[in-house]
């Protein structure tokens, strides 16, 4: 069986009961079961959740996406073997981690297949937040260029490229095009300081004013978890992307919990730690695959350049990419993923029909 057929590159095609459009990002696809499906599968299931909440299925792809854009490779193989298999793994232990240690729950019900979660319906808090223990990418090209202020941060004169801040630095950015906060653009992903959270709190949704201390302790607890276990297996934790939203559980009870993914190659820098002790990066996420796109084309510009999007989609679109290219980049996400878990990353054969007979036999939610 070729490598093609072993990847999930199309995830919104698949005939899962809903009455809702299918929302589809750029790796996951998002299935908003019927009310009835929703209260059904609660009760049959047991979830910890209101009897009337919203679920739904979510189903991760191998799809790679860098610089805004989706890449494909030769001989119909548009996607990263194990890429979403190893993304799903590698949250859930994370997720599975916090709750051990006390942090907060993710959205995450219940794990059909590798490639799915069963998701309950959060209320996003509209910040995404970036965790940084390093100076570098888009951070060292800002200071670089002389920028010492971040996010209302002030960082010191003297750092070197790659070099551990002094503290975890928190950078965070709105998540959505919000309007009416004092200093703020309304744009999308723009950068926001501490002052503007606290400030304009019910803008970004949070509930009460003491859940902004909350957020930022699960923030900095969330990636000390991570980053002293992966010291343990020679890693460095580098940086990583956080989102929060609010849930309901059966009490009633509303509560704040991670969502999205957290900890992967996807949404964080991972460094080998041996090498970054002889001088060297070592990238253990997708950062090896960005830079890896950077040396592959002639005008690396058009990657870094906002201005040019329209030819950076156009590359991705008319590029076909090495079959090399996409099995290196599957090494990395398989052997971080089974280096985190402990456990293989096992390519499906064909993940499409599995997901389909998994979720008509054990779930009902395929007529």
């Amino acid at each position: 069986m070729s490598l093609a057929n072993k990847v999930l590159a199309v995830n919104n095609d698949l005939p899962i009961r809903t009455d809702l459009p299918i929302h589809s990002g750029k790796v996951r696809s998002v299935y908003w079961l019927t009310d009835t499906d929703s209260r059904r599968l609660i009760n049959e299931k047991g979830y910890d959740v209101a009897p009337d909440s919203s679920l739904a299925v979510m189903v991760i792809s191998d799809r790679i996406s860098a610089f805004e854009c989706i890449w494909q490779g030769q001989g119909g193989m548009d996607g990263v073997p194990g890429k979403g298999a190893a993304l799903n793994a590698i949250s859930n232990h994370w997720f599975k981690l916090f709750r051990e240690k006390g942090l907060a729950d993710s959205h995450i019900l219940d794990i059909p297949h590798p490639l799915v979660w069963i998701v309950q319906k959060a209320k996003p808090v509209m910040i995404e937040a970036i965790a940084r223990q390093y100076i570098t990418g888009s951070m060292w090209r800002s200071y670089e260029k002389g920028e010492r202020e971040f996010c209302g941060i002030k960082i010191d004169d003297d750092l070197s490229r790659d070099q551990k801040l002094p503290t975890l630095l928190i950078t965070p950015s709105t998540k959505g095009i919000l309007t009416g906060i004092p200093g703020v653009p309304e744009v999308d992903d723009v950068n926001i300081t501490r002052e503007d959270i606290v400030n304009n709190q019910e803008a970004f949704r949070f509930k009460e004013a003491s859940d902004v201390e909350y957020y930022e302790k699960l923030l900095s607890e969330g990636f000390n978890v991570i980053s002293d276990e992966l010291e343990k297996l020679d890693q460095i934790f580098v940086d990583t992307k956080f989102e929060f939203g609010y849930v309901t559980d059966k009490q009633g009870r509303e509560k704040l919990i991670y969502m999205d993914e957290v900890g992967t190659p996807d949404s964080s820098r991972i460094w080998d730690a041996v090498a970054y002790s002889d001088g060297k990066i070592v990238e253990n996420s997708k950062e090896g695959f960005r830079q890896l796109l950077l040396s592959h084309f002639p005008d690396p510009d058009i990657l870094l350049n906002k201005n040019r999007m329209d030819e950076r989609a156009a590359l991705a679109r008319d590029n076909e990419l090495p079959e090399s290219v996409l099995m290196a980049v599957s090494e990395t996400y398989t052997a971080i993923a089974e280096k985190i878990t402990g456990e293989k990353i096992v390519l499906s054969d064909n993940p499409k029909a599995e997901i389909i007979d998994v979720l008509r036999s054990r779930y009902g939610l395929i007529d």
